[in-house]
């Protein structure tokens, strides 16, 4: 059964288990799903409201982009955990020759990158979603703002979570530039997410 099928009662039980999966990787993934779910019910409750007409359509069109984003995270529950197995198959590789040797560990690096670039896509995706959840939350219903800031949150947790991940996989590399690359974007992401969440606080803490 794959993870995101698991109930939450099942999918928190295995993840404080002795086994490695789920680990971060899935739930910042999860956070991203739970994220997306949030700011959709914050559309879903703008939508037919009459106070907000005007934003009707606006509001369809976020209700329809979470509804995709909650489906992306939820396979991304388990592409960060096939990620993850990918590299410790590689480290059970045979290492008896020089021949075996060189093998596992080009093996090695290769599940690697994968196992950097699954969190980095988690991240990327959420970071998009967070200027998404902005607008819901300016525009949607008041009544449902800290619904929104919650939302936010949860995304930015997803966002910092899955970076955690990447940088910690980046740590294995031996490829320099690959390593260059994805720190340099992984500090970027950071302020961004960081400076997006704070815009949206303190706009609701005014609302309250």
């Amino acid at each position: 059964m794959k993870l995101q099928d698991l109930s939450i009662k099942q999918f928190l039980e295995q993840t404080s288990s002795n086994e490695p999966v789920p680990g971060g990787g899935s739930v910042s993934a999860l956070n991203g799903a739970i994220a997306s779910s949030l700011a959709q019910m914050l559309a879903s409750l703008t939508i037919g409201r009459k106070n907000y007409v005007e934003v009707e359509d606006l509001m369809k069109e976020h209700s329809a982009k979470f509804e995709a984003y909650r489906t992306h995270f939820l396979n991304d529950i388990d592409r960060d955990s096939d990620a993850y197995n990918l590299v410790m198959n590689a480290y059970k590789l045979p290492k008896e020759t020089d021949e075996e040797k060189a093998v596992r560990s080009e093996k090695i690096q290769e599940a690697t990158k994968v196992a950097s670039l699954v969190p980095m896509e988690i991240a990327e995706r959420a970071l998009e979603m967070l200027d998404l959840i902005a607008e819901t939350t300016r525009k949607g219903n008041k009544n449902a703002i800290t619904d929104g800031c919650v939302a936010m949150m949860t995304c930015r947790t997803a966002v910092l979570g899955a970076l955690l991940n990447v940088r910690i996989n980046l740590g294995g590399l031996k490829d320099a530039d690959f390593v260059k690359e994805l720190a340099d974007k992984c500090d970027r992401i950071e302020r961004e997410t960081i400076a997006k969440e704070k815009e949206i606080t303190d706009y609701v803490a005014t609302q309250l």
